[in-house]
């Protein structure tokens, strides 16, 4: 028999990778307030709003899981530090409501947390490494954090890198499809070149969270890639990749862009645990997207 999944913000970019890369071990159960995107066996929609507690209390009980990864946040960081009260309901609210029903439930629950936790003063955060947050996003994500570990077993907190990659449902967050169409017209894309990340592909970091939701590893993990770098070194190995001039990609102060909340410097994760821990390999750049072009259909060379 299958075991059930259930999988919040399913209209978004990673929860979209995720359900579209569940295999069949699993009967997936996609949570999103748009409309069901595509249908296969052993895949049903339920679209609601996750603020409505009463239809996500009886969504629960209908589903009964074995294990939820719940992805959906209010993830736009600039967003969040204008919209402080709305950011607090969605990312830490929802996320309280979800640890209580897997503690009665004894579901597994894998959280979806962020590199923003930290405060970029350090750099290669490992797991031990306490959080300290400089934007309201990080803060609402260690409020969640805290939500899900008050659990104590049968939890997972995996704070994932800045994540590249292409949407595999729905259009998703994806900086990759943003910047792609800018490099084919031939025009300059400005990049910060003062904020450090060790970038994960969609992909893997999709099939990290599957495995996390079948296994019986608990805790704390960080899910990044291989390689660490600035994002303006990091666009350019991208270009690279791509067959564009590395010239097209241009350093950028952050600082003049409008209405930007404050940013870690360097952010970047220690995947070593990862790595020991769980099947999914970790990849570097150029490896990384090469997975997400294959898994899209289209051609790396």
């Amino acid at each position: 028999m299958r075991k059930r999944l259930m999988v919040t913000g399913c209209g978004g970019f990673v929860a979209g990778a995720i359900v579209h890369q569940a295999g069949e071990e699993w009967e997936v159960h996609a949570l999103t307030r748009k409309e069901a995107l595509f249908e296969r066996p052993g895949l049903t929609w339920h679209s609601f709003d996750l603020l409505d507690n009463e239809r996500l209390h009886d969504e629960f009980h209908a589903i009964q899981p074995d294990a939820v990864i719940h992805a959906a946040a209010m993830a736009d960081i600039d967003f969040c530090q204008a919209n402080q009260e709305l950011a607090e309901h969605v990312n830490a609210g929802v996320t309280r409501e979800l640890a209580a029903l897997c503690a009665d439930s004894r579901a597994k629950l894998v959280f979806m947390s962020t590199d923003n936790v930290y405060d970029g003063e350090k750099g290669y955060y490992t797991e031990e490494d306490p959080p300290t947050p400089i934007n309201f996003y990080g803060e609402t994500k260690v409020m969640a954090e805290h939500a899900v570990a008050a659990l104590r077993v049968n939890y997972v907190v995996a704070r994932v890198s800045l994540v590249m990659g292409l949407p595999m449902l729905g259009a998703g967050n994806s900086f990759l499809s943003r910047m792609m169409p800018v490099l084919e017209r031939g025009e300059e894309l400005g990049v910060p070149d003062t904020e450090i990340r060790s970038t994960v592909d969609v992909v893997t970091a999709a099939r990290a969270l599957l495995e996390l939701a079948g296994n019986d590893y608990a805790g704390y993990l960080q899910i990044a890639g291989n390689d660490v770098c600035n994002r303006f070194e990091m666009v350019r190995r991208i270009a690279r990749k791509l067959g564009h001039p590395d010239e097209l990609v241009v350093p950028r102060d952050p600082v003049d862009i409008p209405g930007r909340a404050p940013r870690p410097l360097n952010a970047s994760l220690c995947n070593h645990k990862a790595r020991d821990v769980l099947d999914t390999p970790m990849r570097g750049i150029e490896d990384g997207l090469e997975l997400v072009l294959a898994t899209a259909g289209k051609d790396a060379s």
